[in-house]
C-alpha cells in the first residue's frame, strides 16, 4: 500500500500558488509608532491596519490593561464556565450590550470562534444557511462545522437571496451576511434583509466586525445605523480587534440567545477566557468609541479626500463609504508590483489577491485611521497613481 504523503501534497499546492503570483509571505513588524510601521528595517507609512479609530496605542487602554494586570495576572487560566470568568469580563459585556442596543452579549476569544459557535449551536442537519458570496471565511466555515446546508446569494442582491430561501422553504434557516464587507468596504442592505428574513421566517445574522465603531449613532455599528432593532436582527457578531483596537469579539441579542449559546456554543465552552486585561482594555476602548465622536468625524473626511483625490487621478476605486478603500488593479501580478513600488516609496499597501477575491479582482486594499492627516492621504494618493502607472507599464513588457 502506497498512501500520498500529505505534507509532500502542501508542498506542491504552495509551489502552484507560487507559479500563480499568489504566495503569501509573512512579513515581521519591528516597531509601531500610530500610523507607521518599521519592516525591515524601513519606516512606512501604513495604510493596511484596521484600527479605524485609533485606539490600539491609546494611553487609557495600555493604563487599563497593566491595573488589570496586576491584578489578575496575565492569563484568565481557564474557560469562562471554569473560573475564567471575571469581573472585567462581564462588565465588558454589559458595556457591549448597552451600547449595541441588545439585552444580552457574551465574549468570544476571537471573530472566528465566534461565527463557528454560533453557528454550530443554531444550526443542525437539514437546517439551511443562507449568506452573502462576499461574507467572511468565517461565517462560511461556521455553516461547515454545524452540518447545516449551506447556500449562497449574488452580493447584495435581495432577489437571490430570496430565491435561495425559497428553495428551502421547510427548512429552519439563518441568513447571515457581513455588515460591512471586508475586502470590498461597502455596506450591506440591512434593511432589506432584515424585511426578507421576517417575510421568509428566516433568522438574520450580521457579523459587523468592520462596521463597530465606524457607523451608526455612537459608533454602534451598521445595525444601529440601519435603524434596525434585536428582534428584526436577532444575532449580532463584532469584534474588538479593529475599530476598538484590541482583540477578541463578541455575541449579542436576546437572553434566550446567549443563555443559549453558554450552553452549546462550543468554541466558547472549550477553550481558555480572554486574559482580563484584555477585556478591560477593550472596555475603556468602547468608552472612547462612544463618546469621541470627532475620530469618526475626522475618518469620513479623510475617506471623502481619497475618493475625491482618486477620481481627479484616475484610479479606480470600489463603491464604499467606510474607511476600506479598495482600490482595483486585476491581475494578481500587477498588485503585486504596484504593492512593491509603493513600499519602495514609504508606504505599506498590500496586495489582496485570490482566493482571498475572485480572479481577476486583485486589489490595493487601502484602510484608513483617524491618526491619518490629510496630508498623508494627499501623499499616498499621489504615490498610488504612480504605482499603478509602474505596475501597468511593467505588464506590458512581460507580454
Amino acid at each position: 500500500m502506497t498512501r500520498p504523503g500529505i505534507i509532500e501534497r502542501l508542498a506542491a499546492a504552495q509551489v502552484e500558488r507560487a507559479r500563480q503570483d499568489l504566495l503569501r509571505r509573512l512579513r515581521k513588524v519591528e516597531a509601531v509608532d500610530g500610523v507607521r510601521i518599521q519592516i525591515d528595517g524601513k519606516t512606512l507609512l501604513n495604510f493596511a491596519s484596521n484600527d479605524y479609530l485609533g485606539l490600539a496605542q491609546h494611553p487609557a487602554l495600555q493604563e487599563a490593561l497593566i491595573c488589570a494586570a496586576k491584578q489578575w495576572g496575565v492569563g484568565a487560566t481557564a474557560a469562562h464556565l471554569l473560573g475564567g470568568h471575571r469581573e472585567e469580563h462581564e462588565a465588558l459585556e454589559d458595556k457591549l450590550a448597552a451600547w449595541t442596543r441588545r439585552k444580552c452579549a457574551l465574549l468570544f476569544s476571537t471573530g472566528y470562534m465566534a461565527n463557528l459557535g454560533v453557528q454550530q449551536a443554531l444550526l443542525a442537519e437539514g437546517d439551511v444557511c443562507v449568506q452573502d458570496k462576499l461574507n467572511h471565511a468565517s461565517l462560511i466555515d461556521g455553516v461547515r462545522l454545524s452540518g447545516a446546508t449551506l447556500k449562497r446569494y449574488v452580493h447584495a442582491d435581495l432577489a437571490s437571496a430570496k430565491r435561495q430561501l425559497e428553495a428551502s422553504a421547510d427548512s429552519a434557516a439563518l441568513l447571515a451576511t457581513d455588515g460591512v464587507f471586508s475586502m470590498d468596504g461597502d455596506v450591506a442592505p440591512l434593511a432589506d434583509l432584515a424585511a426578507l428574513g421576517k417575510a421568509q421566517q428566516a433568522t438574520l445574522m450580521v457579523d459587523d466586525a468592520h462596521g463597530l465603531g465606524v457607523l451608526g449613532d455612537e459608533g454602534a455599528g451598521s445595525l444601529v445605523e440601519a435603524k434596525l432593532k434585536q428582534d428584526d436582527a436577532p444575532v449580532l457578531m463584532a469584534t474588538l480587534g479593529k475599530a476598538l483596537g484590541v482583540g477578541g469579539a463578541f455575541v449579542a441579542g436576546s437572553k434566550a440567545l446567549i443563555d443559549g449559546l453558554v450552553q452549546f456554543a462550543r468554541t466558547h465552552i472549550y477553550t481558555t477566557a480572554m486574559p482580563p486585561a484584555l477585556a478591560a482594555a477593550a472596555s475603556a476602548a468602547v468608552d472612547i468609541a462612544r463618546f469621541e465622536d470627532w475620530r469618526r468625524a475626522k475618518l469620513h473626511r479623510l475617506v471623502a479626500h481619497f475618493r475625491h483625490g482618486a477620481g481627479e487621478r484616475g484610479i479606480e476605486l470600489l463603491d464604499s463609504r467606510t474607511p476600506i478603500q479598495p482600490v482595483l488593479v486585476g491581475a494578481s501580478r500587477a498588485a503585486l508590483i504596484a504593492a512593491q513600488r509603493l513600499e519602495a516609496d514609504g508606504y505599506f499597501v498590500p496586495a489582496i489577491r485570490p482566493p482571498t477575491v475572485a480572479q481577476g479582482k486583485a486589489r490595493l486594499r487601502a484602510t484608513f485611521s483617524a491618526l491619518h492627516e490629510e496630508a498623508d492621504v494627499e501623499r499616498l494618493l499621489n504615490a498610488l497613481a504612480r504605482a499603478i502607472t509602474h505596475a501597468r507599464r511593467a505588464m506590458k513588457k512581460d507580454r
